[in-house]
């Protein structure tokens, strides 16, 4: 069983892999990803400002979260 400390990096650098993925970084003004993981519970949420109108902010951030949910699902998993 993962520490929670483990899980809650899993997940933000899946969130974070996938913003940075998508976008460029000059472009990204601002992000924050936010993780939580108390008794069993995974919480993700992510905010994303990108300078660049071709970008989804909305997307990219939903994506990013169920990245990370992934990622801890992936943690768990092995």
């Amino acid at each position: 069983m993962p520490e929670d400390a483990e899980v809650v990096e899993t997940a933000a650098e899946a969130a974070e892999n996938v913003i940075f993925s998508r976008c460029d970084n000059s472009a990204v003004t601002d992000f924050d990803v936010t993780v939580t993981f108390e008794d069993g519970i995974l919480e993700v949420d992510v905010y994303l400002n990108v300078d660049d109108p071709t970008v989804d902010e909305g997307r990219v951030a939903d994506d990013a979260a169920l990245a990370a949910r992934s990622a801890v699902d992936d943690l768990f998993d092995d």
